[in-house]
């Protein structure tokens, strides 16, 4: 069957709920297509360079899924992975992001975006891959996200970090060893030992 380039740009966004600008010029599609859908409203574009339909249904983490098609190098971490996690009561209205301390600052105006920086182990250790709205998304596991969080106590509270260690436990999403080990990475045993050995 052949598609028209509007044609295969709707089945494309309908295929991955989310696409970006440069998905359509690797079809050998112009740019200018987009746009008329735009104008059209058949499409939306929740931020720049990001399109998604109209009137279409996303999932709950529909943020998460348009800042991960914006900066693929990053990481969703803290209280965006622990709601997506479902580990937290807090609702975050920014979208939480671990970047290479080296990479360049994303500059990007919606959703907003709450960068934070990291090197070796610390960035590395947990990623998991989900796909959210035909996204790819890295997001570190539970494990790691409630040992960053009380690495970043300051900045989120320890009551929240609290919280997101025992619901973890409770909710058998990791083991205390999963979490020592992630609290290794992150250079956090001396802080979370007291923590962790009042839940055994």
């Amino acid at each position: 069957m052949h598609y028209s380039k509007r044609e295969q740009i709707i089945e494309l966004i309908k295929r991955r709920k989310i696409i970006r600008a440069g998905e359509v010029d690797q079809l050998g599609i112009s740019r200018t297509y987009l746009n008329a859908l735009l104008q059209e409203g058949v499409l939306e574009r929740p931020t720049r360079g990001i399109y998604v339909l109209a009137k279409d249904t996303l999932s709950e983490n529909r943020s998460i899924a348009e800042i991960a098609a914006r900066v693929p190098h990053g990481i969703i971490c803290l209280l965006s992975a622990l709601q997506y996690h479902a580990l937290t009561t807090q609702a975050p209205f920014e979208v939480w992001l671990m970047i290479n301390k080296s990479a360049r600052h994303p500059k990007i105006d919606y959703p907003p975006v709450r960068i934070l920086r990291s090197t070796g182990s610390a960035l590395e250790y947990g990623i998991e891959r989900h796909q959210i709205d035909g996204i790819d998304v890295r997001i570190y596991s539970p494990a790691k996200t409630v040992a960053d969080c009380f690495k970043y106590r300051n900045k989120i509270g320890l009551d929240i970090a609290l919280e997101a260690l025992r619901d973890c436990y409770r909710q058998k999403r990791a083991s205390l060893d999963e979490i020592w080990t992630a609290a290794k990475s992150c250079r956090m045993t001396n802080v979370m030992r007291p923590y962790l050995e009042s839940l055994t």
